[in-house]
């Protein structure tokens, strides 16, 4: 049963008698129901009653109900409202457009708009390239999606990806400083996402594609690179990727293995697992074997789609079939990008020595730490609740900042591998120990360093604009 945590908080308003003994009441009843409380705050004390907002942690909704149910049969004791915290957080949206200048004087009007805006347009018309030193466009991201593979959601449509986009944007903005832009298309085929990219990439600095589905989120990636002259990236492919290598890096320290000698096992067979197998085939692993809901993927299987049949011929050289539990027998590593419950214990015992294992599906993943228990000698997975989370926030913020204020045209490979040797440095050999082997998502070096790393990289394989200065 999944723990109580702060992604199902709600916020408990109560009516109870002003009287000793009555907050201890409640608390029992909560605790007892499996509620976790965060915070209490006083609304109002009169007439020998107290109104009080509760912050409890939660499983679900059905979990709420039976806190409620719990406290209504406490003495005393007046439930007046239950609501969900996250919901309260998302009223009105969570981000928005704020000034950068003041506008307090006809001065600064007559500056920031008409009549002096006119010859800053004309400059840029005059000189095209200054439209990145006079404007937004040198440090906005668009967030393009076309809400075709929310979360762990499936297909919900754009609107309903919003949520997340808005989320996308803040962690921009809040750890990298860039600003973007949520970008929710209502479209049905590649053809209109890159269209409408194309037609509106005047504004922006890059693109960062997110949740659209496989396969047709590798053609539009493709498409749009070719096409445009700023950095796009697919945070879904190459995010997940740079960070599982970056966290992969680290485990190998602790369990004294080589890239060289490793047999990993990735189940999922979609943007992320593509994306993880072609880093790891990069980074020296030269046997990985990846499962789908159909079992191994191998050459000559059928209804395998482009990039699956890519998957096929560079993977799998001993044409392993079956099961996921048929081939994890003898592997070092597995990555798991599915869904849940896919791994047993069963699984992790036939594992090779010292088994790694990142379950990385969300919010529930393939096996969890509590389930693999001392059978993995490291374990990592998606979720904030559990040591080692593999989080693309780790990844894109930096990734975008270095390649902004470096004038990048591209994200090419070179800048990824140097965004995951980055993340994995800011763990120290001091510091490394099987329930760190990821840094925080917090830790502000990781940033920092996988700015400086992806500049560098961007600069030696000579994607950067002549003359780029950093966007803030």
């Amino acid at each position: 049963m999944r723990a109580p945590n702060p992604s199902y908080s709600v916020r408990i308003r109560v009516r109870v008698a002003d009287s000793p003994g009555a907050l201890g009441s409640m608390a029992t009843a909560i605790g007892e129901a499996g509620g976790n409380i965060r915070a209490i705050d006083i609304v109002e004390s009169s007439g020998g009653f107290v109104v009080e907002d509760l912050a409890v942690d939660l499983r679900d909704e059905d979990h709420a109900q039976e806190v409620r149910t719990a406290l209504a049969g406490v003495g005393g004791v007046e439930v007046l409202a239950l609501e969900d915290r996250t919901f309260l957080m998302h009223l009105g949206g969570k981000i928005e457009v704020a000034s950068k200048v003041p506008l307090r004087t006809r001065d600064d009007l007559s500056m920031a708009y008409t009549p002096g805006v006119a010859r800053v347009c004309l400059a840029i018309a005059d000189r095209p390239d200054e439209v990145n030193r006079l404007t937004i466009k040198s440090n906005s991201v668009a967030i393009v999606t076309d809400g075709t593979a929310v979360l762990g959601l499936g297909d919900i449509g754009p609107a309903a990806s919003l949520p997340v986009m808005e989320g996308k944007a803040m962690l921009f903005k809040e750890f990298a400083g860039i600003d973007a832009f949520p970008i929710c298309l209502d479209v049905n085929s590649p053809d209109e996402v890159v269209e409408t990219v194309e037609r509106i990439a005047t504004v922006f600095g890059g693109v960062n594609l997110e949740d659209i589905k496989a396969p047709e989120c590798f053609e539009i990636e493709e498409r749009l690179v070719k096409s445009l002259d700023i950095p796009v990236f697919h945070d879904d492919q190459h995010g997940t990727a740079v960070v599982t290598l970056a966290a992969l890096r680290n485990a190998l320290k602790v369990v004294d293995k080589k890239m060289e000698d490793l047999k990993v096992v990735i189940a999922g067979v979609g943007a992320a697992g593509v994306a993880i197998t072609k880093m790891l085939l990069s980074a020296g692993v030269g046997n990985v074997i990846g499962v789908d809901s159909k079992g191994a993927i191998y050459e000559g299987r059928e209804e395998l789609n482009a990039a699956k049949r890519w998957f096929a011929e560079v993977t799998n050289k001993e044409q392993r079939k079956g099961a996921i539990h048929e081939v994890m027998p003898g592997a070092d590593v597995f990555i798991g990008v599915s869904g849940p419950g896919v791994l047993s214990r069963d699984d992790l015992r036939v594992m090779h020595d010292q088994p790694i294992v990142f379950a990385m599906a969300n919010p529930d993943p393939e096996i969890t730490p509590e389930e693999a228990g001392d059978l993995a000698a490291v374990m990592a997975t998606g979720r904030s609740d559990y040591p080692n989370q593999i989080n693309n926030v780790l990844c894109f913020p930096g990734i975008f900042r270095g390649a902004l204020d470096a004038g990048g045209t591209k994200i090419n490979e070179e800048m990824k591998m140097a965004a995951a040797e980055a993340i994995a440095s800011v763990v120290t050999d001091d510091e490394l120990s099987p329930n760190y082997v990821i840094p925080s998502v917090f830790n502000e070096e990781v940033v920092q360093r996988v700015t400086s790393a992806v500049g560098d990289a961007a600069r030696a394989t000579g994607v950067c604009r002549a003359g780029a200065s950093p966007g803030r």
